[in-house]
């Protein structure tokens, strides 16, 4: 009787390609063009971001919009570095698969590490139904960025609930207006970065597309 001769799987991409993160760069591009046909992302301010360092980046959060997720997917493709968001919850299935695409944990210890680390990592504010208000700052995230000494931005995001126009607006850092040891100074700062947030999505004004009739019916 001949014998059966198994020959090794192949894989798409290397078995062992995640970072030190969890991150799979493979995978992210592979989930490019599905992330295309959901998101047309415009994509401005990138070059205030530093080329080499690590930064907390701050979008503003509309319920159900994963503003952080596709930010992180669109800034990550157009500065060719991985930008982590942070959101990932900690139970199988979906928390693993997050992980992948380069989400972390809600903890201030995993996005210090990552900051301490030189990497980008973009948080959001608390979520509201307005596209065009900034929620809170998590400011027990804001000091992560404090005591790893990494710069904080603000970037501005808008995306349409109708069609796949969106747009990434990076900001300039957001700095101290003096100088605090102790919680205060996360707070204040997370204060300013809201601030900062609020006044880049004013400057949007009205439109959240660039098409007049998409963007009055998204608002109704």
């Amino acid at each position: 009787m001949a014998q059966l001769i198994e020959f090794p799987r192949r894989l798409p991409w290397p078995a062992h390609s995640v970072d030190d993160y969890g991150r799979d760069p493979h995978l992210v591009t592979a989930l490019g063009p599905l992330a295309r046909l959901r998101w047309s992302v415009a994509v401005g301010g990138t070059q205030h971001l530093p080329v080499r360092g690590g930064a907390l980046l701050v979008s503003n959060s509309r319920r159900w919009a994963l503003n952080a997720v596709w930010a992180a997917w669109a800034l990550s493709e157009k500065i060719d570095r991985p930008v982590r968001f942070v959101g990932r919850p900690d139970l199988a299935p979906i928390g693993p698969f997050m992980r992948r695409i380069g989400g972390l944990l809600d903890d201030p210890a995993e996005v210090q590490g990552a900051l301490d680390a030189h990497e980008l990592v973009i948080i959001g504010t608390e979520p509201t139904a307005h596209p065009r208000h900034a929620g809170a700052v998590p400011h027990e995230l804001v000091g992560a960025a404090v005591r790893a000494g990494t710069p904080v931005f603000p970037v501005a995001t808008m995306s349409s609930t109708l069609g796949r126009a969106a747009r990434v607006e990076v900001g300039t850092p957001v700095r101290a207006r003096r100088k605090r040891r102790g919680p205060l100074a996360e707070v204040e700062l997370a204060d300013q970065v809201q601030h900062q947030l609020q006044r880049m999505l004013d400057a949007f004004g009205g439109m959240q597309t660039g098409v007049a009739p998409i963007d009055w019916l998204a608002e109704g």
